[in-house]
């Protein structure tokens, strides 16, 4: 018995992220490896006597972080971006029994079931999407100091500080699980994605 020919093949690629997806998702990425570089240059005196030109330092690091909910707002109008925001901003059971299986380190696939995006990955984008805003906000006070009083400066300060650490450690693990993924990396840089991956690790997903 012959398959037909507009039958889905098991193995045929899956389109997962539309070129502005991918755009938004990289333009964000850069900003935001811009504002983390331009931090530890200004944190760390090993890296600042290296770099030197604090000023400038400043100054990028300043705009960069300005520009940071750009690309996002920018990003409003796709559909299919807006339509991702929703997926990532609802959770179901299954994202209960993913993080079960997540804790308890159950890497049968079976046990982890997802749709479009995991329950890791909608944790993920909602802490960044929070640490983000609480950074501009803390950022512009600690940028314009004659807009609030000294004890908000000086917390916001302390809240800025010790995010962007946090902010640093979440970003790493970010980019350790994107490095043991390639086809996950794939997707994010063709747009594409196996049949075979998409079955497997996002079975609730119907692209």
């Amino acid at each position: 018995m012959s398959l037909r020919a507009d039958a889905p093949s098991a193995t045929a690629d899956v389109r997962r992220f539309t070129p502005a997806q991918r755009w938004i998702h990289r333009t964000t990425a850069a900003l935001m490896g811009l504002c983390v570089v331009t931090a530890a240059c200004l944190y760390i005196p090993q890296l600042a006597e290296l770099v030197g030109r604090r000023a400038l330092v400043v100054t990028l690091h300043q705009w960069s972080g300005l520009a940071l909910p750009v690309p996002v707002l920018a990003g409003l109008a796709s559909r299919a971006f807006r339509a991702d925001l929703g997926r990532l901003n609802r959770f179901g059971p299954h994202d209960r029994t993913w993080l079960r299986a997540a804790l308890h380190r159950d890497k049968r696939h079976a046990s982890r079931p997802a749709a479009k995006f995991n329950a890791g990955q909608k944790i993920y984008a909602t802490w960044i999407a929070g640490a983000t805003l609480v950074m501009l906000a803390t950022g512009l006070m600690m940028w314009f100091t004659h807009l609030t009083p000294i004890l908000w400066r000086t917390s916001a300060t302390f809240v800025h500080d010790w995010l962007a650490l946090t902010i640093g450690i979440v970003l790493a693990g970010h980019i350790g699980m994107a490095l043991a993924d390639p086809e996950s990396r794939r997707g994010m840089r063709t747009g594409r994605v196996s049949r075979d991956w998409a079955n497997r690790e996002h079975s609730l997903w119907r692209p």
